[in-house]
């Protein structure tokens, strides 16, 4: 069984994509709890009580409390031996359930499993993105079929380039309710529990099959504070964190991979240029900052 959440915040036609992606599965091993942190609308909730689906569970909170506790809320109601957080205008493929639970049985003790991804746009159309290059033929590991990743290697890679897609991921619920969101990097801090993870030994799965489609827009919060250079500033500050828990552990790989940063850095530089030529000074100095490191 997979505990499927949805902290919910966002257009209700996507939320509609998002819910009948999760219908659509060709098994039904899932749950479905959608935790709306109190949208201006009711326009879901009435929608989601119209299907009265046995395995939907909707939760509305009586005040905006913001991601980070949406994602404590999703992980303390998790009661099955998997979960997964799903973004509120992203796709599961309909076999999505099945990879997941396909890999868990093969690696049960993978602490993290992340399918196959491809990326869509507003539309729905699948789009190849400079960034998701990046990630998928550049940082990504490569090799075929399941890959177990795990320790200084594993860490090391992560710090050289994110290239996990948060909503994608499923976690095995008893290792992920051993930790929790750390306060201060409210944009990078899927990758900061990922690291904390990874830090106390637990281990990814790469499982090989398609599953998950990942919409990425200009919309987002994070593509927000990448225009004001805002989400660098965070970066910069959980890196030098997690150098210093690398040098902890005697991880030098690791931890010379945090200080370098080095796609982080590529990606405030790209940006640099655009913040230039608008005359934006605050970005500039920001961008700047995180490029060359003063």
């Amino acid at each position: 069984m997979l505990d499927i959440f949805i902290p919910y915040w966002g257009e209700p036609a996507m939320m509609r994509e998002t819910v009948r992606s999760v219908l659509a599965q060709d098994t039904d091993a899932w749950r479905l709890t959608i935790v709306d942190d109190a949208y201006p609308t009711t326009e879901i909730a009435d929608w989601i009580a119209t299907l009265a689906h046995p395995r939907i569970t909707f939760l509305r909170k009586d005040a905006n409390e913001g991601i980070t506790a949406n994602y404590r809320t999703c992980v303390a109601r998790a009661s099955a031996d998997l979960m997964m957080m799903l973004g509120c205008d992203d796709r599961l493929l309909p076999n999505y359930v099945r990879t997941i639970l396909d890999a868990h049985a093969r690696f049960p003790g993978a602490g993290i499993i992340q399918p196959g991804v491809e990326v869509i746009d507003e539309t729905g159309k699948v789009v190849h993105t400079l960034v998701d290059a990046v990630k998928q033929r550049v940082v990504q590991p490569h090799g075929g079929g399941y890959q177990l990743l795990g320790g200084e290697a594993l860490a090391a890679n992560l710090m050289h380039g994110d290239w996990l897609y948060w909503p994608a991921l499923t976690f095995r619920t008893d290792r992920i309710k051993a930790f929790d969101f750390r306060e201060g990097f409210p944009i990078i801090q899927d990758l900061a529990l990922v690291m904390d993870m990874v830090f106390a030994g637990d281990q990814l799965l790469v499982a090989p099959e398609l599953a998950f489609q990942y919409r990425r827009h200009s919309a987002s919060a994070s593509s927000a504070k990448l225009v004001d250079g805002s989400r660098f500033a965070g970066e910069r500050d959980y890196f030098a964190l997690a150098a210093s828990q690398a040098a902890g552990l005697g991880w030098r790989r690791a931890e010379r991979a945090a200080k370098l940063r080095w796609t982080s850095r590529l990606h405030a530089g790209v940006l640099l240029a655009g913040a230039m030529m608008r005359r934006d000074a605050a970005a500039t100095r920001v961008l700047g900052r995180h490029l060359f490191g003063f």
